[in-house]
C-alpha cells in the first residue's frame, strides 16, 4: 500500500510541478521581454520534460540505471505506441509530410545514434552526455533560425506549440506570481521524482520484476501523460501536425535533453536486460511514424489499433522475456 502511495503521489506530483513550472516560466519570460518563439523552443520543451529528468537524474544518482534508461527509451515507445494510437482512436490525424519532415529525420537520426552507443560502448559517459546536450543546443538554435525563417507556414516545430494555450493565455499573472509558480512546481517536481524512484525500486523488488522493467513500463508512461494530453487537446481542435509534432519534439528531447543531462551529471551503464527488443522497438516505432507521415499523411484508427496491439505485445514480452525467440 505504501509503495502504491509514493508511486501514485509522485505522479501527481510530477504532473502538477510540470504544469507549475511551465506557467511560471512562460510567465516569467514574457514579463522579461522574452518572444514567443524562443519561449516555446526553450521554456516549454524544457519545462514539459522536467518530470523525466528529475526522475532520471534521480534514479541515476541512487544507482538505478535500469529506471534511468528505462525511463526515456520507455517514454520514446509509448509516446509513440500508446499516446499517439489513444490519440489516433479518438480522432485520426491528417498531416502534411512537410510538417515534422526535419523533426522526424532528427529523430531518427538522435535514436540511432542512442541505439549504436548502448549496444556498443555498454554506457552513456559524461561526453557522451555533454555531446547529447550540445546536440540539443544546436538543434534549438537550428530550429529557432528556421522558425523565425519560416514564421507564416504551419507548426515545424514540436515543442513551439507543446503549451501554446499557456504561452498565448490573457491576462498574464505578475512577475512575483509567476516566479512562485516556477519555483513551487520545481520543488514539487523534486519531491515528486523522488517519491516515484523510491516507490518504482521497491516495486520491482515486491513484483520480482527488474528495475529496468519497470523503468520501460509504469514510471514510462506516468512520465508521459502530459504528451498524451496535449496532443489529445491538439488533434481535437484539428491541430493534427501539432498532435504529431509534440509526439517527435518529446521523442528527440527525451534523447538529447533528459539522458544527456543525465549521464553529464551521473554516467550511466545500461542495463544487462535492456536488449534487442527495447531498442528494436523504439527504433521500429519512431521509423515506421515517420514512414507513414510521409508516405501517407494520414494516421487512422486501423493504424492506431495495430500500434497498441505492438504495445500490448512488447508489454508481455518484457514481463515474460521466457517468450523471446532464443530465450
Amino acid at each position: 500500500m505504501e509503495t502504491a502511495l509514493q508511486i501514485i503521489g509522485g505522479l501527481l506530483l510530477l504532473a502538477a510541478g510540470g504544469e507549475a513550472v511551465v506557467r511560471g516560466a512562460v510567465g516569467v519570460a514574457r514579463k522579461l521581454g522574452v518572444s514567443e518563439l524562443m519561449i516555446g523552443l526553450t521554456l516549454v520543451g524544457f519545462g514539459t520534460s522536467t518530470p523525466e529528468l528529475l526522475t532520471s537524474v534521480n534514479a541515476a544518482l541512487a544507482g538505478s540505471p535500469g529506471i534511468a534508461v528505462g525511463n526515456v527509451v520507455g517514454s520514446n515507445i509509448s509516446n509513440i505506441l500508446l499516446i499517439f494510437a489513444i490519440v489516433m482512436l479518438v480522432k485520426p490525424v491528417t498531416v502534411s509530410p512537410a510538417s515534422i519532415r526535419r523533426d522526424g529525420y532528427v529523430m531518427l537520426a538522435v535514436s540511432a545514434i542512442l541505439i549504436a552507443i548502448a549496444t556498443l560502448a555498454g554506457e552513456l559517459s559524461r561526453i557522451v552526455g555533454l555531446a547529447f546536450v550540445a546536440g540539443l543546443v544546436g538543434y534549438i538554435v537550428f530550429t529557432w533560425m528556421m522558425e523565425r525563417r519560416h514564421t507564416t507556414e504551419a507548426n515545424t516545430s514540436a515543442e513551439l506549440h507543446v503549451a501554446e494555450s499557456v504561452v498565448r493565455q490573457p491576462g498574464q499573472p505578475s512577475l512575483p506570481v509567476s516566479l512562485l509558480f516556477a519555483l513551487g512546481g520545481l520543488a514539487l517536481l523534486i519531491f515528486g521524482a523522488d517519491l516515484l524512484v523510491k516507490g518504482a525500486i521497491t516495486l520491482a523488488a515486491l513484483a520480482g520484476l527488474s528495475q529496468t522493467v519497470i523503468g520501460l513500463t509504469i514510471v514510462a508512461v506516468g512520465t508521459s501523460l502530459p504528451e498524451l494530453v496535449a496532443s489529445l487537446a491538439a488533434a481535437l481542435k484539428g491541430r493534427s501536425d501539432v498532435a504529431v509534432g509534440n509526439i517527435v519534439g518529446s521523442n528527440i528531447y527525451n534523447i538529447l535533453g533528459i539522458l544527456g543531462l543525465t549521464a553529464a551529471i551521473q554516467p550511466i551503464a545500461i542495463p544487462d536486460d535492456m536488449i534487442w527488443r527495447d531498442w528494436l522497438t523504439m527504433g521500429a516505432s519512431a521509423l515506421i511514424l515517420v514512414f507513414v507521415a510521409q508516405a501517407f499523411g494520414r494516421f487512422g484508427r486501423l493504424l492506431g489499433l495495430g500500434f497498441l496491439g505492438a504495445y500490448a505485445l512488447y508489454s508481455y514480452l518484457l514481463v515474460n522475456p521466457q517468450a523471446l525467440p532464443g530465450a
